[in-house]
């Protein structure tokens, strides 16, 4: 958090939402250090999606508080994400991959109903081949989703539902209660 020692109300009720969440198994949230300089308060969470041992997706979430409002905000709460995972190098050169990027996010904001505004972001999807010393895999794939949007209240348990729903589609995870079908094949052979 920023300087004051004083919390406001309606900011501590944002964060108080924010760590009431326990997402499912495969995401793992931590308290990192918040940005100092981008609101007068300010907290942020780490997400990290595993899947069979790995680490398949990660992501930051930034909460900013600024009691006075801000004009570009619309409000005085703006959430800010950031959310990156590799991909398949295929489905970098799909030039419908960053619409479907971008959906993740409002269909998870509509599905928790998160009512927000001002909404607004960028979907990367990048391809790099490595050489010389940095030979490795023969060529890897990202895809980035960074995002900003104002809630429309200050319960933003909603918010952090949708945001791990966000990190589970770019890390290509089923829908919790359904089992991918290569899980289910590998369980038999």
């Amino acid at each position: 958090m920023a300087q004051s020692t004083v919390v406001p109300e309606a900011f501590a009720r944002a964060v108080a939402g924010l760590r009431s969440v326990v997402p499912r198994p495969e995401i793992v949230l931590e308290d990192l250090p918040a940005p100092q300089r981008l609101a007068p308060y300010a907290f942020a969470l780490g997400g990290i999606v595993g899947r069979d041992g790995e680490e398949v997706a990660t992501g930051r979430l930034v909460l900013l508080h600024d009691p006075a409002g801000h004009d570009a905000w619309g409000g005085t709460l703006r959430l800010v994400t950031y959310v990156t995972a590799e991909i398949e190098p295929e489905l970098a050169t799909d030039p419908l991959l960053p619409a479907v990027g971008w959906s993740w996010l409002t269909d998870a904001l509509a599905a928790f109903e998160a009512e927000y505004t001002a909404i607004g972001g960028t979907v990367t999807q990048t391809t790099s081949t490595r050489f010389g010393a940095l030979a490795g895999p023969p060529s890897a794939a990202d895809l980035e989703i960074r995002a900003s949007w104002t809630p429309l209240s200050d319960d933003l348990a909603p918010h952090l539902q949708s945001w791990c729903a966000l990190l589970a589609s770019t890390a290509g995870l089923p829908p919790p209660g359904v089992t991918a079908l290569t899980d289910r094949l590998s369980q038999r052979g």
